[in-house]
């Protein structure tokens, strides 16, 4: 996984390349600061938790590198109505057309067709592509940590603190163009750089970058580490009843979950399922 991530990212420079020459970077910026104001993302997952329930975020999403396509009949519209009648708090949307077969395009018809403030769930490593999110209607971000770092990873302070820069500033970025921002991280010493930024929602996947090998522990084992102004969001492996009360009961309120939903017949009435 970690050389796809790195297959992903070159392929993200060449994207923002093509897309830069399409649309200047001054006309994105317009766009971005042009249209309605954003939903509150971490305020719809907080406003869920207040109450008592799971702040659930839904994902929209027909494929993945490693399980190929979840989803034929893929009608992100229905999809995202589906969801919001299942009591998600938010969505997130992949737009990443070569690896997840995403696109903007299904983002904005998601987001349409409810009003459930909405992730843009891509690899995102540069400013243009902040701007990018809020012209096509994102009200969140997503920061890998992993993405900031070389292929071995953590390897020295100096690689931590160039990684910790470069995300703070696209978060800074996210945060002025009224974005919320989640920041994602596999292991403790990415925690470590995520817990530099600003931004409440702090995601840990429990999927392995390097094995594929899924583990609820990974959350379960840096709670300790992690303060309570935080907003753990716990993602994947998420399959069962039992998965979630295992979080709940360890105090996490918060979860992204796609592909449990994805290949459901019904993916809001799973959602509601799951999480009763």
């Amino acid at each position: 996984m970690s050389d796809i991530l790195q297959k992903i990212l070159a392929t993200k420079r060449e994207e923002i390349e093509a897309a830069e020459a399409l649309i200047s970077r001054e006309a994105i910026v317009k766009r971005a600061r042009g249209g309605a104001a954003p939903r509150d993302f971490t305020g719809a997952v907080r406003a869920k938790i207040a109450t008592g329930k799971a702040g659930v975020i839904a994902e929209v999403k027909k494929a993945s590198p490693s399980k190929g396509v979840l989803r034929e009949d893929f009608r992100p519209a229905e999809i995202a109505v589906s969801y919001e009648a299942g009591g998600a708090a938010c969505l997130s949307v992949l737009t990443d057309k070569q690896y997840f077969q995403g696109a903007p395009e299904y983002l904005q018809a998601a987001r349409a067709a409810c009003a459930l403030p909405v992730l843009r769930k891509d690899f995102l490593v540069d400013s243009y592509q902040v701007f990018e999110a809020r012209a096509m209607g994102a009200d969140c971000i997503l920061l890998i940590v992993a993405a900031f770092l070389p292929p071995e990873g953590v390897t020295s302070s100096s690689a931590a603190r160039a990684a910790q820069a470069g995300l703070a500033e696209l978060e800074t970025l996210a945060h002025d163009l009224g974005m919320s921002v989640l920041v994602e991280v596999h292991d403790a010493a990415e925690l470590d750089i995520a817990l530099e930024l600003a931004t409440p929602l702090l995601g840990i996947n429990n999927r392995n970058l390097r094995s594929f090998e899924v583990s609820l522990d990974t959350t379960l084992s840096q709670l300790g580490r992690i303060p309570q102004d935080k907003v753990v969001v716990t993602e994947s492996g998420i399959l069962a009843p039992a998965d979630v009360q295992r979080m709940r009961d360890a105090g996490v309120n918060a979860f992204l979950v796609g592909e449990a939903f994805m290949r459901a017949p019904d993916p809001g009435a799973e959602l509601a399922r799951l999480f009763a």
